[in-house]
This record gives C-alpha cells, sequence and structure tokens, in this order.
C-alpha cells in the first residue's frame, strides 16, 4: 500500500503519514515515540492516521521475539528487565521495552515508574523504552500495547519485551500477545504458592525466582523446588514444552543468561514445527474480536440514548420486571440490533 504524502496542516503538531512511515522504519525514536502517543489518541482523525500507518508498516513486522513479563509487586520485573535488556544489547541486539504503567488518575497519564527505574537501559542507544498508561482497558493492553509492539519491530527491535502492571487480569492479555511468557517471583514473602492462580503458572512458559542472593538465596533454592513440583502437577511429561523454574537475582545479574537461553531454546523448540506463524495468525484473529467487544461496548456507553435504555432496562431485570435475555435484546434493539433466533 502506498501512502500519499501530504503536507502539515496549519497548527497542527502530527506528521503526515509518509513522514510517520519513513521515521520509523529509519529506526528515528522521536518520530516513533511520536506515533505511540498517536495510537495511544481517542481523536477519530487521529486513529485513522494511526490505522493507515499501520496498515503500510505491517510488511516490516514479526521479525522480532516477544516476551512478555509479569510477576508480583516487588518481585523485581523492572530490574530483571533492565539487567536482560543490558545484556541483550550487548549482544548486539536492539530492545525495545513496553511497560504498562498505572495511570494517574489526576491527568489519565503514565506515572513513569519502570522508566525512571531503568536508567543505565534508557540511556543505552540500543534500547526504547516506552511506558504506556495502562488507561480504562485490561492492562493497558488491549490495543495499543499490541499496535506499539507492531510499530517497534518495524523500527528494527528484534526482541520486544512487555512488562504488564502486576499480577492480575492484564496478563492474560499480555500472554495473548508474545511468544515467550515469563512470570517473576520471591521468596520468602510467606507461603510460596499462596495467591499464585493455577491459570497464570499453566500459561507460564519460565518460572524465575529473582532476588535469589545473600540471606535469601537458600530461600530462593527452596521455592524453587516447590514451584519445580508443582509446574510437573500441571504440565504432562510428554508435552512439548515443560516449563522450567529458575532462580536468578537481576541485582546481581546472576542467572540472566539462562532465562534468555530458555526463550531460544523453547523458540528453536518449536518454529521448526510451524507452531509460531500458526500461533501469531490465532492471536491476530483474537485481537480482532477483542476490539469487535470492545467497540461494541463503547457504542453501549457512548450515546446518551443507548445510557438511557440499558438504565432503564438494567432496573427493570433488576426488580424482576423483565427477564434477563428481554433486556440484553432491548439494549441491543437501541443499537440497531436485533437477536437471531434460534435454530
Amino acid at each position: 500500500m502506498t501512502i500519499q504524502a501530504a503536507a502539515f496542516l496549519p497548527g497542527a503538531r502530527r506528521l503526515a503519514p509518509d513522514q510517520f512511515v519513513q521515521g520509523i522504519l529509519s529506526g528515528d525514536r522521536r518520530v516513533l515515540s511520536r506515533f505511540i502517543t498517536l495510537l495511544e489518541s481517542r481523536l477519530v482523525e487521529d486513529r485513522r492516521l494511526a490505522q493507515q500507518v499501520l496498515t503500510t508498516l505491517l510488511a516490516h513486522t514479526g521479525r522480532s521475539i516477544r516476551v512478555g513479563i509479569t510477576g508480583v509487586p516487588g518481585a523485581g520485573k523492572s530490574t530483571l528487565i533492565e539487567s536482560l535488556g543490558l545484556m541483550l544489547t550487548g549482544q548486539g541486539h536492539h530492545v525495545a521495552v513496553l511497560a504498562i504503567d498505572p495511570t494517574s488518575r489526576i491527568s489519565g497519564g503514565s506515572i513513569l515508574g519502570d522508566k525512571t527505574r531503568m536508567v543505565d537501559l534508557c540511556r543505552n542507544p540500543n534500547a526504547f523504552i516506552r511506558p504506556s498508561p495502562s488507561g480504562e482497558t485490561l492492562g493497558g493492553v488491549a490495543r495499543n500495547t499490541r499496535e506499539a509492539m507492531l510499530t517497534c519491530e518495524a523500527a528494527g527491535f528484534d526482541v520486544i519485551l512487555i512488562e504488564t502492571v502486576g499480577v492480575g487480569q492484564s496478563e492474560i492479555v499480555v500472554a495473548d500477545m508474545v511468544d515467550f511468557f515469563l512470570v517473576v517471583l520471591i521468596a520468602g514473602a510467606g507461603d510460596e504458592l499462596q495467591g499464585i492462580k493455577r491459570g497464570l503458572m499453566e500459561m507460564a512458559d519460565l518460572v524465575a525466582i529473582n532476588k535469589a542472593d545473600g540471606e535469601n538465596k537458600i530461600h530462593a533454592e527452596r521455592a524453587c523446588v516447590l514451584y519445580q513440583n508443582a509446574m510437573r502437577l500441571l504440565h504432562p511429561a510428554d508435552s512439548l514444552w515443560n516449563p522450567p523454574v529458575l532462580t536468578c537475582s537481576a541485582i546481581n545479574n546472576t542467572g540472566i543468561d539462562a532465562i534468555w537461553f530458555q526463550v531460544l531454546k523453547h523458540r528453536a523448540r518449536f518454529e521448526p514445527t510451524g507452531w509460531f506463524e500458526q500461533h501469531r495468525r490465532d492471536q491476530l484473529v483474537r485481537w480482532m474480536w477483542d476490539l469487535v467487544n470492545e467497540y461494541i461496548d463503547r457504542l453501549l456507553h457512548g450515546k446518551a440514548e443507548v445510557r438511557a435504555v440499558s438504565a432503564r432496562t438494567e432496573a427493570a431485570v433488576r426488580f424482576g420486571s423483565m427477564t434477563a435475555a428481554d433486556g440484553a435484546e432491548s439494549v441491543l434493539r437501541a443499537i440497531g440490533l436485533s437477536v437471531p433466533t434460534p435454530k
């Protein structure tokens, strides 16, 4: 697809489509940052421009290793990501870190906590760190993070690290957009298995017990054994991939190379089977339906007349004067849809 060149709009701050494309493909960090800001915009004209540019960039995406990283609060995810990023850039990789930051209730913007904790990686010329506000979507990753990831790939980054806010529902979304899912935990915080959801451990491709240093090292090694036993129960012995459990110390840079070795081992195991290609295609289709559901939800709450019908219908269902099925049909009719008759 060829993008038509366009002049700057009077007083406008955004670039023309071809300027965005050329800047991103040439690896211009300022243009890359401005485009991700454009992706995060809610203005209709910004969204249309962003999608026009992104469509052109698609041919230059898909060549990176995508790693999602989640973990309990205080597990040292940011320190681990910086340590991993510095190691990878030292090996010649170009690393993009997309950190999902909590949203400020005052400004609605990112608090920038992760970027301030990755000082050395921020200064690295082969790294790019972009905190994005979590916003109202699940983990802030329903749309913008996927698009930012594709944009970073087009800009030449061959490793994309996506960090979630923490252990919650957001990790489900992140796991559905990456090739490899890393769960970072710590020992010495009480019952090691307490509060860690089975679903999270089933999604993990690797569990890293961080802060395995000093007096905590023995606790980390003990926790490692507990999690290894738990993972054996969750994953059949004949699986193509049995998620390993490792100990590491991000602050001491120990065990970080072992984590990356497992990422590459996982890729070598699955790439010849065609799994990666099929997995990414399936992810794109699920992304499309996620957006369909998001747009429908926005439509339901975006129009005053629809909100009014929804409020009346909800009250009727709540007080038993209308069935849930009839209520659903009433709301759908308010946005111009009808429920098909079951065959």
